[in-house]
């Protein structure tokens, strides 16, 4: 093995130079979202802006730190990392501080931290560390749940947390389970299974019953000579059926109230304009007064007049759309898409299996914020309250995004050096 000459060889710099756009719009965005005619310069360190650029100066320098650390360290102490954030989740249900009803940050004076920002990339490390392993077949019963026990410990625990938004994310650790092996027909079965949940909500129970029922004797009509598909057949119903059923109690009694009232307004079930729905309607009103080119820098009324709130957080794409318009916003939406293909594209050409698993991690976990953070900006999907990566506001959130991109920029750059 030969020794890496320099940190910034081979390093990938498409992948560097969308992060860094992505940063600039994202602290531009800030500036806009919260503008304030007293406060006009964005170097202003009073107001958000001013503090996301202390931010965005910290996480360059500590992705500078992750290029210089030795490859072997991410890799040597994964489980380590992991059991360090494990312990920072226990902690922060404990002594942690309560916000908008998640108990998820620590806080000493003005500086808060939320573990459960960094506790992604921690597991992603994990994980790569596990299904990495020379002996360890992901196909195999026993060991796809040892792979789930890693994913489910963080997700439960933040869940503890009242942060369902965070704990949903780690469901997109499946695309890394499929890459490496996992059955298609459990990625399907889970679609199914999602599919199954809305229709139940916007259905009579037993109406969708019957008609399953009417399918279901529809195929065993075609396959009466296979008892094998019949059989199949016959499971997957009474399968089915039995989840059907349980929708009504996991809905009433295992989400919130409001969790539910956000989901009844996205499908239409309820009209809360002023209340559960606002902040959606609000939102897209923003983004649809922008046009094709938008109202121009600063510009933006929704967002001058703050009719959107946490506009520089959960809502920071709907300031893109209203200022920067159609154009802006599928700017943004390609840059996006741009990097991950890229980082899918570097996580292909890896020699070792510990960065192909880390790198679909990383495409895995930027995908499902990205998706869900732009999907509910424009009234596609329930609001949960999560990121857009290096958009948002918020010096946890763009650390954590920026430590789990670099030291998949890090491991690709000394894949030259893997034998």
């Amino acid at each position: 093995m030969r020794e890496q000459k320099s940190i910034l060889g081979n390093i990938d710099w498409p992948i560097v130079i969308i992060f860094l756009l992505l940063v600039l719009m994202g602290w531009l965005n800030i500036h806009a979202a919260v503008y304030d005619e007293a406060h006009k310069s964005i170097f202003d360190f009073q107001k958000s802006y001013g503090k996301q650029l202390v931010w965005v100066g910290t996480a360059l320098f500590i992705a500078l730190l992750i290029m210089a650390i030795d490859i072997r360290f991410f890799s040597q102490f994964a489980y380590g990392i992991y059991g360090f954030f494990i312990l920072l989740l226990i902690a922060v249900i404990v002594a942690g501080k309560a916000t908008k009803g998640a108990v998820s940050w620590f806080e000493i004076g003005s500086f808060k931290l939320q573990p459960s920002e960094f506790a992604k990339f921690a597991t992603n490390l994990a994980l790569a560390k596990y299904l990495s392993s020379v002996d360890v077949n992901i196909k195999n019963f026993k060991q796809r749940m040892y792979a789930i026990i890693i994913l489910a410990i963080p997700a439960s625990l933040i869940l503890l947390q009242n942060d369902t938004g965070s704990a949903l994310v780690y469901f997109c650790f499946i695309l890394v389970l499929y890459r490496e092996g996992l059955s298609g027909n459990i990625l399907i079965f889970g679609l199914v299974i999602a599919f199954l949940f809305i229709l139940t909500l916007l259905i009579n129970k037993m109406i969708l019953v019957g008609l399953l029922l009417a399918i279901a004797i529809v195929l065993v009509l075609f396959a009466r000579k296979n008892k094998k598909a019949i059989i199949t057949i016959a499971t997957f119903l009474v399968i089915t059926t039995g989840f059907i059923f349980s929708v009504d109690y996991a809905f009433n009694h295992i989400l919130e109230e409001h969790q539910r009232v956000r989901i009844n307004v996205l499908l239409g079930k309820d009209i809360d304009l002023q209340g559960a729905g606002y902040n959606v309607n609000q939102s897209k009103i923003a983004i649809g007064s922008g046009g094709f080119w938008g109202k121009g820098y600063l510009q933006g009324t929704q967002t001058k007049y703050n009719f959107v709130p946490e506009q520089s957080t959960d809502f920071i794409f709907c300031t893109v759309g209203e200022e920067w318009g159609f154009i802006g916003s599928f700017t943004v939406v390609t840059l996006m898409i741009g990097l991950l293909l890229r980082i899918i594209y570097v996580s292909e050409r890896q020699r070792s299996a510990f960065g192909r698993v880390y790198g679909y991690g990383v495409a895995s976990i930027l995908f499902i914020h990205i998706f869900i953070n732009v999907g509910m900006a424009m009234g596609l999907l329930p609001v949960i309250g999560i990121p857009l990566p290096f958009f948002s506001y918020g010096g946890s959130s763009l650390w954590s995004f920026t430590i789990l991109l670099f030291i998949l920029v890090k491991q690709d750059s000394y894949r030259l050096n893997v034998l």
